[in-house]
């Protein structure tokens, strides 16, 4: 079988196999590949087809018999075909992958001032798609005359765009800058797709501005890749299918609630329907701390536990494609939202308060139930993209999540 793949130096996780999968029946690989064994797979390598990925994107350009029309502009390549003949085709589909989220996204930037963020090959290709429309592109480095130390003189921008790795998983929490220095900003675009929410797509959206990741670019530009590979034309309907199947694959389901509203009994339920992995705050707090909660609680205090509980949530919220059970005061610490949210949808798990139990928890056992509802009820509202009756039965809960998330 013809051999097709992603050609990169080093190669964590990535959704590009499973991308492929769903556009053509072919066998698409990973290829990790040092710079000094380069040269020999490109030439003698069993591949028909690749996508490169830094740091191998303008490397790969001499081996390219001819070039497309944007390869050659840009100067760098990210789909190799090899022809029939032997000889390699190289392409640029990442212009066109960003051309489609900024279509999909319905930011206009025609005569508007527009920030790139970063100088390196991404930013390139962005920047040439900016030009192309229209818009006036200043793009922000390190050094250099538009640089981090001298934002203030741009504080007319109408658009940002982050292409720098700052934010992406790892480093999850990071921003390169604040957006409170631009006043017209109106929307803000991260190639970065994992996580689904960076810190500076939260902030976008704190600010009540259009906020759009880099999800529907990567699919987009496999998309044309594959046509490349295949040597046919696709429906580019499928770029909004694949993009919501992965999304779905890639978001935790968040469950928060009044303690005792049965979020772990639903998320262990929803856990063996959809073959997700299910995760407990609390039980990772006791794993911590080494001791039962109410111990924990008696012997430190709440105010203790609730620092504990947002170190374990800003951990566990990295993580994608899970069920996550909550602890029923996450809601107190406003800091505790963004880890929640970067990878998550957040469900209100509802219970009348005169059904929930309070053995073996130490803040309902020690406050009046209704009143501690009253308390948290605007804070879980301020939390929740969505809410869920139980009340009545388990299954009937899990039902109305997977109908929710389907």
């Amino acid at each position: 079988m013809k051999q097709y793949g992603l050609l990169g130096k080093k190669l964590g996780h990535s959704w590009s196999p499973e991308i492929h999968g769903m556009l053509g029946d072919y066998d698409y690989r990973l290829f990790e590949r040092a710079p000094e064994s380069l040269t020999d797979f490109l030439q003698h390598g069993a591949w028909q087809g690749l996508n490169v990925t830094v740091p191998y994107k303008k490397t790969v350009v001499p081996f390219c018999d001819e070039l497309s029309d944007i390869a050659r502009q840009l100067g760098s390549v990210n789909t190799l075909v090899r022809r029939a003949d032997g000889s390699i085709f190289g392409d640029n589909t990442d212009a066109f992958g960003f051309e489609t989220l900024l279509r999909k996204s319905g930011l206009s930037v025609s005569r508007k001032k527009v920030l790139v963020l970063g100088s390196g090959g991404a930013s390139v290709t962005v920047c040439a798609v900016l030009r192309r429309q229209g818009a006036e592109v200043v793009v922000i480095s390190r050094t250099g005359e538009n640089n981090y130390g001298n934002l203030s003189r741009h504080r007319d921008a109408r658009l940002i765009i982050n292409t720098t790795p700052v934010g992406m998983y790892p480093r999850n929490g990071e921003s390169p800058l604040a957006l409170i220095g631009f006043p017209a900003c109106e929307g803000v675009v991260d190639i970065i797709y994992n996580p689904l929410h960076t810190a500076l797509l939260c902030e976008a959206e704190r600010y009540g501005l259009k906020a759009v990741n880099g999800l529907i670019m990567l699919v987009a530009q496999a998309l044309r890749s594959s046509e490349q590979f295949l040597g046919v034309q696709l429906d580019e309907r499928r770029i909004d299918e694949i993009e919501k199947t992965i999304r779905k694959k890639c978001e935790n389901i968040v469950l928060i609630g009044m303690p005792g509203c049965g979020k772990s009994t639903v998320g262990m339920a929803l856990s063996e329907k959809l073959g997700r992995p299910f995760v407990d705050t609390d039980q990772l707090i006791e794993e911590r701390i080494g001791q039962p909660l109410p111990d924990f609680f008696a012997a430190q205090g709440e105010e203790a536990f609730r620092r504990i509980e947002t170190e374990v949530i800003c951990e566990v919220g990295k993580r994608s494609g899970i069920i996550l059970a909550t602890g029923g005061g996450c809601v107190t610490r406003a800091e505790n939202y963004e880890p929640l949210h970067q990878n998550g949808r957040i469900v209100w798990l509802m219970r009348d308060v005169n059904k929930l139990p309070t053995d073996g928890r130490p803040i309902s056992q020690k406050n009046n139930l209704t009143a501690l509802f009253l308390q948290r009820k605007e804070q879980y509202e301020r939390f929740a993209d969505c809410r869920v009756d139980q009340n009545g039965s388990v299954d009937g809960a899990v039902q109305a999540l997977m109908e929710e998330f389907a």
